[in-house]
């Protein structure tokens, strides 16, 4: 007797929660469904997949040496699935994405709402983590895409160029605020209080890779998960903090913070489209890759993506056009 498609997923969803109870919870099956089958599958191949240790479950030889078919296996699985959707010329069918923090939070929530008007079918699960987590998600092969603004290097993701953002560099406004104040990198980086994005953010990496031999004269008061906890610290008096453009540039318009120019560095980064080098390519994959790239791409688009009303206006005449 053969393993079964639902046995492989359950097999997985173990790898990934640890725990048979878990994993049971996930899966809307009872903690003895899945022990069994587990079992099962281990009689049928021979010998035991984990070890265990209390509750939790490690995977052994035999069963890391399962883990890649086992998603290879499910993934065709769902590129076929995905594949009967669109014989009927709609597209119909799930997509999985993963985002770092800027693309997650303030650009990709607007795309998929306008894709969505055009392919109502069409059902979207989007994680947001930083970018190195994201990496690790395409590595897995838990999501069919992944939108990072960090630098990824690793031989089994193809990384494809998308449109350029740019650090700032913020402050909060006030009687005590210079106007005129400008930070140069060569002199000036020890005087500010910084307020930074966590370690393994893209923002992060990009902002101390950019500053070199330099990095090490920031004064960093505090490091934080979000950028929307970097505004709010920054507003509260803590320091300068570090962002992308996309995710301040209303607020430095309406007057809530005062841009730093920064001297001596370029402080534009390149935001990417990442995925695995063996994932399929479905109809519907690469539907909204074109869309995404077609809105990065003309010139009425770019500007867009920092602004939910211009970006709203800009649909609506691709939607026409349909």
């Amino acid at each position: 007797m053969s393993a079964t498609i639902r046995q492989l997923e359950i097999f997985n969803a173990v790898v990934k929660y640890g725990q048979v109870t878990k994993a049971a919870q996930k899966l809307f099956l009872t903690q003895s469904a899945v022990s069994l089958a587990l079992h099962e599958m281990e009689n049928q191949l021979g010998g035991a997949l984990f070890d265990r240790t209390g509750r939790s479950l490690e995977l052994n030889d035999r069963g890391r040496y399962l883990l890649p078919m086992s998603h290879e296996i499910l993934d065709k699985l769902e590129d076929l699935n995905d594949l009967m959707n669109e014989k009927d010329g709609r597209f119909a069918g799930s997509l999985n994405l993963v985002a770092s923090s800027t693309l997650g939070n303030y650009v990709l929530p607007c795309l998929i709402t306008a894709f969505r008007s055009l392919h109502p079918d069409v059902h979207f699960n989007m994680l947001v983590y930083n970018t190195q987590t994201a990496e690790k998600m395409i590595v897995d092969r838990a999501v069919d895409l992944g939108f990072v603004e960090g630098e990824v290097n690793n031989e089994q993701i193809i990384v494809q160029k998308w449109f350029q953002d740019e650090l700032v560099l913020i402050s909060r406004p006030g009687e005590d605020t210079n106007s005129d104040i400008v930070c140069d990198v060569a002199t000036d980086l020890k005087k500010f209080n910084w307020v930074m994005r966590e370690a393994g953010s893209g923002t992060a990496q990009i902002f101390k890779n950019k500053l070199g031999k330099h990095v090490t004269e920031l004064n960093v008061m505090m490091e934080l998960g979000h950028t929307e906890a970097i505004k709010k610290a920054v507003e509260a008096g803590a320091g300068i903090g570090c962002v992308s453009k996309l995710t301040v540039c209303r607020e430095i318009n309406r007057g809530r913070f005062q841009q730093i120019p920064l001297l001596g560095i370029d402080t534009k980064r390149q935001l990417s489209v990442i995925q695995h080098k063996n994932k399929a390519k479905t109809r519907l994959i690469n539907e909204f890759l074109d869309f995404c790239f077609l809105l990065s791409q003309c010139e009425e688009g770019r500007p867009c993506l920092s602004s939910p009303e211009q970006f709203q206006e800009l649909v609506l005449t691709f939607t026409d056009k349909e």
